[in-house]
């Protein structure tokens, strides 16, 4: 008997004819809001995320997987995963990353572990795309290191004072508010740190610099000041002292939704080098009559279908409220396969599209500077093989 709904999700066809209704819809919306308009914000070295997110929260877009009383729409994990794959389609990387920390980067600790006062406050704006959020990690001191950041959050009454400074912050300059990871106590690991929501218009906040970028120029990147900046303790997300656990907890989300957004935008890029090379001739035939081409480009294909496939197990590990050991162990697995596989695609194809994809205007080029990337941020590479390496046991005796 048909069914719309499977028993479970599984590995060869996860999605339900509602998912894929869900799916034209976002797809509808790349190509008529977003596309058309990447190469000015290419140019212009940002995008109107209050524009976007305000157009994408009315669509329901930004809270998924959220509970309804929040702006969210309760959806299984799968409408996540759809979300990801169509704004993977993007002309530019920058949007889809940027739209990730909203809805997977800054908000996951807060929905779970806020309070709710915080929610209707913060949570609620954000998934209804009237306020722009930010997640604020990393220090000049300490990127995938996180244990070592230096900013402090000291307790002065019913306050926090906080000073300090993150670097490189995506959505930094148009943030309402950001998600600070902070010391809350003495230390110099990751005990005795807090998660605290941070409004920007908080006075002692300081955008010190819009930051210049290799890729994802339409995402605007910033170094942030903390000057004695008093936030209410009632800010704080969760238990002082269980921030680094809430953060690591997040990153998971984060790493997938990467992963997710990552294998699409490697499986356009392939999809857009086979129609060049088809269309493309060289000594009297098309440039994909040789073999090598049709080879190499099978072999990228294969590699994607099965980053796509662990992808989809990963997620699957999430909807069914797995170990949270194997659900790290799988994610950081994505994480640093999709970041070398994007390399390899973006060189590839490149390649393939001889001079011309050298040139600025050729979609090709502006995909080989922004997937480099995904192998850095978020947690580098090595740092992925590290979490792999440990949660394998591969300890000395």
């Amino acid at each position: 008997m048909a069914t719309n709904t499977p028993l479970k999700p599984n590995l060869f066809n996860p999605f339900t004819e509602e998912h894929e209704m869900f799916r034209k819809s976002v797809r509808a919306f790349v190509e008529n809001e977003l596309n058309p308009y990447v190469d000015e914000w290419e140019e212009a070295g940002i995008a109107p995320l209050h524009d976007i997110f305000k157009k994408m929260g009315q669509l329901g877009f930004l809270g998924l997987h959220y509970p309804s009383e929040y702006g969210g729409s309760d959806a299984d994990i799968w409408f996540t995963v759809i979300l990801n794959e169509e704004l993977g389609r993007c002309g530019a990387a920058g949007i889809p990353m940027a739209v990730g920390v909203q809805t997977g980067m800054a908000t996951p600790a807060l929905a779970k572990y806020g309070s709710e006062e915080l929610k209707q406050k913060y949570l609620k704006p954000a998934l209804l795309g009237d306020m722009v959020c930010a997640i604020a990690v990393t220090e000049p001191d300490a990127g995938s290191d996180v244990a070592s950041i230096r900013t402090r959050a000291v307790r002065d009454g019913d306050h926090y004072v906080i000073n300090g400074s993150k670097m490189y912050i995506t959505n930094g300059t148009q943030a309402d508010w950001i998600c600070l990871l902070a010391r809350t106590s003495d230390g110099n690991d990751y005990r005795g740190m807090s998660l605290i929501v941070v409004p920007t218009d908080t006075e002692g906040f300081i955008v010190s610099k819009k930051l210049k970028k290799l890729g994802n120029l339409s995402s605007d990147t910033a170094v942030l000041t903390f000057e004695n900046m008093r936030v209410p303790v009632s800010n704080r997300i969760g238990d002082e002292g269980k921030g680094f656990y809430y953060q690591m907890e997040q990153f998971q989300i984060e790493r997938l939704v990467g992963a997710i957004g990552g294998t699409a935008g490697a499986e356009k890029a392939v999809r857009d080098t086979i129609r060049y090379t088809q269309e493309r001739h060289a000594f009297g035939k098309p440039l994909i009559a040789n073999q090598w081409i049709q080879f190499k480009l099978g072999e990228l294909l294969t590699e994607i279908e099965a980053q796509k496939r662990l992808n989809y197990y990963c997620a699957s590990l999430i909807e069914a409220n797995a170990p949270s050991n194997e659900v790290t162990r799988i994610a950081s697995m994505c994480k640093l396969k999709v970041g070398r596989l994007m390399r390899q695609v973006a060189d590839t194809c490149l390649q393939f599209y001889g001079g011309m994809g050298y040139m600025e205007e050729t979609p090709i080029s502006r995909y080989f500077r922004d997937s480099r990337l995904t192998s850095i941020g978020g947690g580098a590479d090595e740092i992925m093989l590290q979490i792999i390496a440990k949660l394998e046991g591969m300890e000395p005796r």
